[in-house]
């Protein structure tokens, strides 16, 4: 499905992880996002909800877009850019949830590190190939 030799035959950033923990740790980061939007849409609450559902959802197209541009368009400054405006939208996410129900904003904090790891590793693609 995708190009892994095309990956492999990139110059790895160091911190690179191997590819086996990957797999693992996406399916924990979107069990978060699931159990983030569950607890933001099952708070009561007398707020205006519909911002914070229009970030998640934004930030989910946006994730779902990066890895068929990095890995099947090989188009590494274009995978960047997502993941910049990804950074920004889920920071802005995690704002709007926290005023909602803090425990939604909080479950995101560790997909917010993973995915600003991924864009320090993009960059790293990037500057080396």
């Amino acid at each position: 499905m995708f190009d892994m030799y095309w990956y492999y035959s990139l110059n790895q950033p160091s911190f690179t992880p191997p590819a086996w923990v990957f797999q693992p740790a996406w399916a924990f980061l979107y069990l978060t996002i699931f159990v983030s939007i569950i607890l933001f849409g099952f708070k009561k609450t007398e707020k205006n909800k519909i911002y914070g559902y229009i970030l998640f959802f934004m930030q989910l197209i946006l994730n779902f877009c990066w890895t068929p541009v990095f890995f099947l368009v090989h188009n590494i400054i274009l995978a960047l850019c997502i993941l910049i405006l990804l950074d920004f939208i889920v920071i802005l996410t995690i704002m709007e949830f926290y005023k909602i129900s803090k425990p939604s904003a909080i479950v995101l904090i560790p997909y917010l590190l993973w995915i600003l790891f991924a864009t320090y590793l993009n960059i790293g693609f990037y500057l080396l190939n």
